[in-house]
C-alpha cells in the first residue's frame, strides 16, 4: 500500500488563495461585465483544462476535431457531447520516440499508435451553491497507456471557472494523497500494468485503483472574448509513461504547474499553447461544430397558391400528365402511379426530397387540390423500391382550413391519419415511364492507427444501375472505380498477429490493387410486402466486394412501432481478388508478398437475428439500439450491439461492437471488432433538400473476426417510413 504523502504547499496556498478570491469574484464580475463561459477542450480531448480534466460538459451536440502536439506524443482527437449528461472521446496518440514493432519490413519507420476511448458522466449540475460534478474513465478500451479515473468538480465565479478534482491511474500517478478506497478492499490499492489479451479490453478491475492524486485549477475568461487563460496543478508525475520505461526517454517534470492561452476563433475553432512540466511546449488546433445547431438553406421550388378547382370542372388527360410532374418536381414523389376515383385519387411513389413527411404532404395535397375537383380524400401511398411502406390519407375539406388557415396553429397533420397500405382503387391515369434506375457516389474507406501506417485509405467512385423486371423484381449492379489509395502499405500478415483465421476482410489489399475497376455488386434480388406487418427479400449473384451468393432476409415492422425485429440468412463463397468473376475454390492460397500459406472462406452459412428499438426514455432521447445474434464470415459465433443517437438536425453519430466466440489472441490486435460513425444528412449540406446521407466511418483496425456481409438492401431502413429514424424531420 501506498504511503500516505502530504499535500504540496503549493497546492494548500493555491487552495487559500481561491477561497479568499471568490467572494470578491462573485461580486464584482457577472456575465454583462465579461463575455459568457464556454468549456474548452484538454490536450487529451474532451472539456478540460490541459492535461486534467474537469467537471464541466459541453452544450448537446458539440462535437470537437483536434490535433495536440509536443516533442513526446502527437494527440488526434474527435469528442461528441452525446447528451448534456454524457461525453465521449475517441482518441489516437503518436507515440514519438517509440517504434510501433522491431520489424521494419512489417512497420517501417512508423511510430507506436495508442488507440484509446474515453467517457464522462455528468452526476450534478452547477446551482448557486453546488459545483458541476463529473466522473469518468479515460482509455477505458485502449491498450491501458493513458489509463485512468476520475471525479472532478467545477465551479464559475464571473470570469474564472475553478476545478478541483480526484484522479486515479494515468491522471493519479503522482499519488500524493493515499486512495480512499484502499480502506475499502485492498484491491484497490495495486493497479495492473499495460492491457491484457491484444489491447482494447476494458479492465475494469483496474477502475479506482492504484495510486491516487489531487489535482486542481483554473481557467479564466479575459474582458476581449477571444482569449482565456489557464492554470493547472498536475495530478501526474510522468515517471510511469511508455517513453520513460520502454524507451529510456527523460520526462522529467520540473513543475507541478502548467499554464496555457487559449485563443478561440469564432465558433468554429480554437489555437492553444501550453508550457507544461516546467520544461515542454505543447500547441493545439480545435475544429468545432454543433450537431443540433446544424440547418438546412435550400434553394427549392416554391410551393404554389392554394387555388383549388371549382366543383365538377372537367380534367383533360394532359392535366393528369402536368399533375404527376408536378408531384414529383414540387413534392418530391418519384415513380408516380396515380389512380382516380369518384371521390378520392391515390398518389403511389417514392419520395426522393423531403425527410419531412408532413412538408411532402402539404405539398402534395396542395398540387392535387389546384388539379382535381369533386375530390373528398388524397391517398398517398409511400414506397421504396416499388414495395408500399405507409399510406397517409388527407381530408380535402379539413385540409382547405389548414391551407387557408382557418384556425391558429393549423397544421397539415390537423387533416391525415395513417394507414396499413391498400390496394389502389380507381382508374390508372398515370404511371412511370422508365423501370431504370441510376445512381453515381463517392466512396471512402478508411482504417487508422494500423501497425503498417497510421492512416489507410481509398477514395473511389461507385457507379450503379437497375432494371425493374416487374414491380417486385430488379436486376442490378454497380462498378466500382479506384481513384487513389495507400493499401500498398497495409502488410497484414498471420505470424505477427499469431492467428490463423479466415482472411475475410484482411485481404483488402489484394481487392483494391489487383483491379483499379472493379464488379463490385451484381445482383438479382425480389421483395416485397407479405401482409400488414411483414416485409421479405431474396437475393443472389455478386453480392459486394469480397463475396458473391445466395440470400433473404425477412421483417417484422408494424406501422408506428417503436420496436422492429428481422432475420437474414446467407450461402457465400469468397470471391478471387485476381478475377473479376471468379470464386476461391482451395481454401489454402500462398500469398508471394509474404511467402505465407492463408485461409480462405470457400462456402459458408452466415446471418443474425437482428432486434430494432427505439427508446422513449427520457434521459436516452433520439436513440437507436440494434443487436445481432450470429454467425460471420470468419465462421465466428457471437452478437454485434449497435447504439446511435440523433441530433436535431438529423446528424445520427453512432458506435458498435462485435464480441464472439474468437479469442482475443485468435482475433489479434484490438481484441474484438469495434468502430464508429457519422452519418450527415445530404439537405444540410447542399442547396436542395433530399433524403440521401453520407456516412463516414471510422474503424480502428482492420481484421477477420466479426465481420458481416455488405448486403445491397436492408429491410428495416427500406420501411424507415413506418417509424422514422433516418427520415425525421429536422428539429432546429
Amino acid at each position: 500500500m501506498k504511503k500516505f504523502t502530504p499535500l504540496p504547499k503549493t497546492i494548500s496556498r493555491l487552495s487559500a488563495i481561491s477561497l479568499a478570491l471568490l467572494p470578491a469574484l462573485h461580486a464584482q464580475a457577472d456575465e454583462f461585465s465579461y463575455p459568457a463561459f464556454q468549456p474548452s477542450q484538454s490536450d487529451f480531448g474532451g472539456v478540460g483544462l490541459m492535461q486534467m480534466p474537469t467537471g464541466r460538459m459541453a452544450p448537446e451536440g458539440e462535437f470537437n476535431l483536434q490535433a495536440t502536439l509536443n516533442e513526446n506524443y502527437y494527440h488526434y482527437t474527435a469528442t461528441l457531447q452525446l447528451f448534456p449528461w454524457l461525453e465521449a472521446t475517441l482518441r489516437y496518440t503518436e507515440i514519438q520516440d517509440l517504434l510501433y514493432c522491431d520489424d521494419p519490413s512489417f512497420c517501417g519507420s512508423n511510430t507506436l499508435t495508442d488507440k484509446g476511448m474515453d467517457f464522462k458522466i455528468r452526476l450534478l449540475e452547477e446551482s448557486y451553491w453546488l459545483p458541476e460534478t463529473s466522473i469518468g474513465v479515460r482509455d477505458f478500451a485502449g491498450t491501458g497507456l493513458f489509463d485512468g479515473e476520475y471525479i472532478a468538480a467545477s465551479k464559475r465565479f464571473g470570469p474564472v471557472d475553478f476545478t478541483l478534482g480526484v484522479g486515479w491511474g494515468y491522471i493519479g500517478n503522482s499519488g500524493n494523497i493515499t486512495n480512499p478506497f484502499c480502506d475499502i478492499s485492498d484491491r484497490f490499492c495495486d493497479r495492473s500494468v499495460g492491457a491484457s489479451g491484444k489491447g482494447g479490453m476494458t479492465e475494469f478491475e483496474n477502475f479506482f485503483s492504484g495510486p491516487a492524486a489531487l489535482y486542481g485549477g483554473l481557467e479564466y475568461q479575459s474582458p476581449w472574448e477571444p482569449l482565456r487563460f489557464k492554470l493547472e496543478y498536475d495530478g501526474n508525475d510522468y515517471k510511469s509513461d511508455r517513453p520513460v520505461i520502454s524507451g529510456s526517454v527523460s520526462m522529467t517534470q520540473d513543475s507541478k504547474f502548467n499554464y496555457g492561452v487559449l485563443y478561440r476563433l469564432g465558433q468554429w475553432g480554437d489555437l492553444r499553447a501550453s508550457y507544461e512540466r516546467g520544461n515542454t511546449w505543447t500547441f493545439g488546433f480545435t475544429l468545432r461544430t454543433n450537431f443540433n445547431d446544424l440547418k438546412a438553406n435550400w434553394l427549392d421550388e416554391p410551393l404554389p397558391a392554394y387555388r383549388p378547382k371549382a366543383e365538377g370542372e372537367h380534367i383533360s388527360d394532359d392535366e393528369y400528365l402536368v399533375l404527376a410532374d408536378e408531384l414529383k418536381k414540387i413534392a418530391g414523389y418519384d415513380d408516380i402511379t396515380l389512380y382516380k376515383s369518384n371521390d378520392h385519387i391515390t398518389i403511389v411513389g417514392e419520395q426522393k426530397k423531403y425527410r419531412d413527411s408532413q412538408e411532402a404532404h402539404r405539398r402534395a395535397a396542395t398540387v392535387l387540390a389546384n388539379h382535381t375537383s369533386s375530390i373528398s380524400e388524397y391517398r398517398i401511398i409511400e414506397t421504396v423500391n416499388r414495395q408500399p411502406v405507409l399510406e397517409t390519407r388527407i381530408d380535402a375539406k379539413k385540409y382547405a382550413d389548414v391551407a387557408e388557415v382557418k384556425y391558429i396553429d393549423a397544421d397539415v397533420s390537423d387533416s391525415a391519419t395513417t394507414w396499413v397500405p391498400t390496394t389502389p382503387k380507381g382508374q390508372k391515369i398515370a404511371e412511370p415511364s422508365d423501370d431504370w434506375d441510376f445512381g453515381i457516389a463517392p466512396t471512402l474507406q478508411q482504417s487508422i492507427g494500423g501497425s503498417e501506417d497510421f492512416y489507410l485509405f481509398n477514395i473511389g467512385i461507385n457507379a450503379g444501375a437497375g432494371y425493374w423486371l416487374t414491380n417486385h423484381v430488379e436486376v442490378g449492379g454497380s462498378v466500382y472505380i479506384n481513384l487513389y489509395d495507400n493499401y500498398d502499405k497495409f502488410l497484414y500478415d498471420v505470424p505477427p498477429d499469431g492467428t490463423n483465421n479466415l482472411r475475410v476482410r484482411t485481404l483488402v489489399r489484394q481487392y483494391i490493387n489487383e483491379n483499379s475497376v472493379r464488379v463490385d455488386n451484381l445482383q438479382l434480388t425480389w421483395m416485397d410486402k407479405l401482409n400488414n406487418n411483414w416485409y421479405a427479400q431474396a437475393y443472389g449473384g455478386y453480392l459486394e466486394t469480397m463475396f458473391g451468393g445466395l440470400g433473404g432476409e425477412v421483417l417484422y415492422r408494424p406501422i408506428g412501432s417503436n420496436w422492429a425485429f428481422g432475420f437474414d440468412a446467407n450461402y457465400v463463397v469468397q470471391r478471387d481478388p485476381e478475377s473479376q468473376f471468379g470464386f476461391f475454390r482451395d481454401e489454402m492460397q500462398f500469398d508471394p508478398l509474404t511467402g505465407k500459406d492463408y485461409r480462405v472462406q470457400t462456402g459458408a452459412l452466415t446471418g443474425h437475428a437482428t432486434a430494432y428499438y427505439q427508446p422513449h426514455w427520457e434521459w436516452l432521447p433520439n436513440t437507436l439500439f440494434r443487436v445481432s445474434a450470429g454467425r460471420y464470415l470468419a465462421e465466428d459465433i457471437g452478437v454485434t450491439i449497435d447504439f446511435s443517437k440523433q441530433f436535431d438536425s438529423g446528424v445520427i453519430a453512432g458506435a458498435f461492437a462485435t464480441f464472439t466466440d474468437m479469442s482475443t489472441e485468435e482475433y489479434g490486435e484490438g481484441s474484438y471488432s469495434k468502430g464508429f460513425y457519422i452519418s450527415i444528412p445530404f439537405d444540410i449540406m447542399t442547396v436542395k433538400p433530399s433524403k440521401n446521407r453520407a456516412t463516414i466511418s471510422w474503424m480502428p483496425l482492420t481484421r477477420d473476426g466479426g465481420q458481416m456481409l455488405n448486403r445491397k438492401y436492408q429491410l428495416f431502413s427500406m420501411t424507415d417510413d413506418r417509424y422514422p429514424w433516418y427520415g425525421r424531420k429536422a428539429l432546429n
